[in-house]
């Protein structure tokens, strides 16, 4: 029996989300066809596509470099990052049972608030 796929964003994705839609639909009605804004969201949408035909599609993260932030506020034990437009990050864990999968969307980042996050720094 294959699993039903879901994608489920958390309460802080939700929120980005609808925010970088609010924009976008700002954008088009002010006759801007093409913004980074848009860019960022249509890839966000092409992404959560492709996760629904394949959970695993992004980058997995070592459980050693999982931040404390992700396992603490979301109790994961499972951390992926898939690459989204401009530099932006899709961060996600999958959730399983007996019949489905849910790609838990924790977050969307740009790419010094990722740095930030997995402790990068600049050299």
């Amino acid at each position: 029996m294959k699993k039903i796929v879901k994608i489920v964003l958390s309460e802080d994705a939700n929120k980005q989300y609808e925010e970088l839609n609010g924009l976008v639909g700002e954008e088009l009605q002010k006759g801007i066809s093409n913004s980074v804004h848009q860019q960022i969201l249509k890839s966000i949408n092409q992404k959560m596509e492709l996760l629904r035909i394949n959970p695993q599609a992004g980058i997995h993260i070592p459980k050693s470099t999982i931040p404390k932030f992700y396992a603490k506020r979301y109790d994961v034990n499972n951390l992926w990052k898939i690459d989204l437009s401009g530099y932006w990050r899709m961060i996600y864990t999958l959730r399983t049972t007996e019949i489905e999968i849910s790609n838990f969307i924790l977050d969307f980042l740009d790419h010094p608030a990722y740095d930030k996050i997995f402790g990068y720094r600049k050299k």
